[in-house]
């Protein structure tokens, strides 16, 4: 078994893998369901619910979201209803330190009724009746009324999860930015990203080993981390035995990125970055003062796919990499026609487990396209870092003063200054996820760690000059 972060994504590993499977040897899933159910979930074993048979209905609603989802819903980020019931009801509840005190301030605080005394003469709270003000938390002297809020909703910095009427989590489409963060929070797997895990496949095999059109993999640097029992040149090599024509280093174009980003920081004088989608579209939702400052350059993932389409417009560019939001972006108007399709490292590993590739028995492939700079894109600080070398090597007398952000919560604060114009920072680096793309809901483990692990990563790479890479692919 492969390692991760939990129990949750092992559930999501074995149906993706076994999803895929079946679609390498051209089977109808919809007529596999049960098969694939009953193979996860097997007689014998404890229950994860009340039965074997609910087991099984929730991972056939999982198999639904392997096949990507309600066609319906724009959002990759989708509830499974059936799996999200599990929780108890959020909102203010009365702990165990109600002292069952004779003030009853907390009942006095409370306008509109719905606090009540048993017989112990403890505090409860009438759902039916209560308007969530917290008024009866602020009173009670003992702190004994606390704000219970689901795991979903408190990851949420986008404040986009809230409870339905029937008791389910429900995402708010205008207001999520696709990070992921529920995803990675929620104890049952309720929130799930869709995937494309069989549409990638359908592009490899209509390729006909790569002989109608060539399918190239651009895989995020953020890949050095998530692979620690095998090189990463093993990785490449059973990237290649899936299907894959080449694999290409999205750092590479994050090298071209980083150069034309210190060109336009020059210009604007004040800028954030464009690297990460959910950023992007936090900002274009909550800070629309600030959104013509957004860099107007491509990310890495859809600069490179540019340039590879540019040499070969019939070829199929496929994203590897740590986050969920990329499925977002390969949708926009300005990057659906350089990005085919896009799969998280989750993903990555199940097509390999279901083609049964032994990676620790492979060969070493080489892949060293880019600078250390374009690599440190998948930490927190390396986008700054990248443009600043960039500016060093343009000859440019700008002085840039940058700041990076990681994790929604954190960006907001520094967002909040920039459009109120108390920011002294002229360049803003922006992550939705905690550490950067190494803290992406589609990696396979997290871990502080990995940021030294990409650093290494980057040292190794022969490329020292940006300015090399982007005269040599551009």
């Amino acid at each position: 078994m492969r390692n991760f972060d939990s129990n949750v994504q092992v559930m999501k590993y074995k149906v993706l893998r076994e999803v895929a499977r079946h679609s390498w040897a051209g089977e109808e899933i919809f007529s596999v369901f049960d098969d694939i159910a009953a193979k996860i979930v097997k007689k014998g074993e404890p229950s994860t619910s009340c039965c074997i048979y609910k087991d099984r209905a929730k991972v056939a609603e999982r198999i639904k979201i392997a096949l990507g989802g309600n066609k319906n819903n724009p959002n990759i980020i989708e509830v499974i209803d059936i799996v999200c019931d599990e929780c108890p009801e959020a909102g203010h509840v009365v702990t165990d330190l109600c002292r069952g005190c004779l003030a009853h301030k907390c009942a006095a605080a409370c306008r509109v009724n719905a606090i009540t005394f048993g017989p112990d003469n403890r505090a409860k709270i009438d759902k039916t009746k209560c308007v969530e003000c917290g008024k009866c938390a602020e009173a009670c002297p003992y702190s004994a009324i606390n704000n219970f809020k689901r795991p979903c909703e408190k990851a949420c910095k986008a404040d986009a999860i809230h409870m339905s009427e029937t008791g389910e989590a429900e995402i708010n489409n205008d207001k999520c930015t696709s990070c992921g963060a529920c995803m990675t929070q929620c104890p049952f797997g309720a929130t799930v990203d869709k995937s494309y895990i069989t549409e990638v496949i359908k592009l490899i095999k209509e390729s006909e080993n790569n002989t109608k059109y060539k399918v190239n993999a651009i895989i995020a640097p953020a890949f050095a981390s998530q692979f620690e029992d095998v090189s990463l040149g093993q990785v490449v090599t059973a990237i290649k035995e899936l299907g894959f024509y080449n694999v290409y280093e999205a750092a590479q174009g994050a090298d071209v990125v980083a150069y034309k980003e210190a060109q336009e920081l020059e210009e604007k004088g004040f800028l954030t970055t464009s690297c990460c989608p959910a950023f992007v579209r936090y900002v274009k939702i909550n800070y629309p003062e600030i959104a013509p400052n957004i860099s107007s350059n491509l990310s890495p993932m859809a600069q490179l796919g540019l340039i590879l389409k540019e040499k070969d417009p019939e070829c199929v560019n496929v994203f590897i990499g740590p986050c969920t939001a990329k499925k977002a972006e390969i949708r926009q108007d300005t990057v659906k026609d350089y990005i085919d399709s896009a799969l998280t490292f989750e993903e990555l590993i199940a097509l390999i487990d279901s083609r049964d590739i032994e990676l620790e028995s492979l060969p070493e492939d080489e892949l060293d396209d880019a600078t250390g700079f374009g690599r440190q894109f998948a930490r927190s600080g390396g986008v700054a870092e990248a443009v600043c070398e960039a500016l060093k090597e343009q000859g440019s007398d700008f002085q840039a003063d940058p700041i990076a952000c990681e994790g929604l919560d954190k960006c907001k604060m520094t967002l909040l200054r920039a459009s109120k114009n108390v920011l002294k920072n002229n360049l803003i680096e922006g992550m939705a996820c905690s550490g950067g793309c190494i803290g992406g809901a589609g990696c396979l483990t997290h871990s502080d760690k990995y940021r030294v692990v990409i650093d290494e990563h980057a040292k190794e790479a022969t490329h020292k000059e940006i300015k090399e890479i982007v005269e040599e692919i551009c």
